[in-house]
C-alpha cells in the first residue's frame, strides 16, 4: 500500500470536526480547563493559516482558541492540532505552486517551529525576508514582538 502523501491526509479527516465531552472525566476537565473539547479537522487549521497576510503572524494557541470558540467548546485538543499544523505546512510546501504561509504560525511565546519543512532555519530565512527580528533564548529560536504582528483571526 502506497504511502498517503501530506495533501491526501489533509484532505482525510474522518469523523473530525468533533467535540468531546469531557464531563465525566473530571481529571481531564481540570487539566484540560473545561468539559468540551474540540477536535478539529486538519482543513480547520489550514484555512485559517492560509489567510495570515504578509508581516503578520499568528500562534498555535491562538488559532486553538479561535477554533474552540467557533465550535462553542472550551478547549481544542492541543496534540492533534501540533499535529495538524505541521500536515498543513509539509502539505502546502508538497503542492509547490501553491504555497502558502505557514511559516507565519508560531508556537507558542512566538517561537519558530523545528518540525515545519526545512526546520527553524527556513522558517527564520522566510520571517526575516517579512521584516520580522528573530532572536535566540537557550536553545530556542523567537520572533522578538511577535504581540505587535499579531493577525486579526475573525478575518
Amino acid at each position: 500500500m502506497a504511502k498517503k502523501t501530506y495533501h491526501e491526509k489533509l484532505h482525510n479527516a474522518g469523523d473530525l470536526p468533533k467535540v468531546e465531552d469531557l464531563s465525566d472525566k473530571p481529571e481531564a476537565v481540570k487539566r484540560f480547563g473545561g468539559s468540551k473539547m474540540l477536535i478539529a479537522a486538519p482543513m480547520q487549521y489550514n484555512a485559517i493559516m492560509t489567510k495570515i497576510p504578509f508581516g503578520k503572524l499568528t500562534t498555535l494557541d491562538r488559532i486553538r482558541m479561535h477554533l474552540a470558540k467557533e465550535a462553542n467548546a472550551d478547549v481544542t485538543c492541543a496534540m492533534t492540532a501540533g499535529i495538524f499544523v505541521n500536515m498543513c505546512a509539509h502539505a502546502s510546501v508538497e503542492r509547490g505552486d501553491a504555497l502558502f504561509p505557514y511559516w507565519r504560525t508560531l508556537k507558542r511565546d512566538g517561537e519558530l517551529n523545528e518540525k515545519y519543512p526545512g526546520g527553524m532555519d527556513e522558517q527564520r530565512q522566510k520571517l526575516e525576508s517579512e521584516g520580522h527580528q528573530i532572536v535566540q533564548k537557550g536553545k530556542r529560536l523567537l520572533v522578538f514582538g511577535y504581540e505587535d504582528s499579531l493577525a486579526d483571526l475573525r478575518e
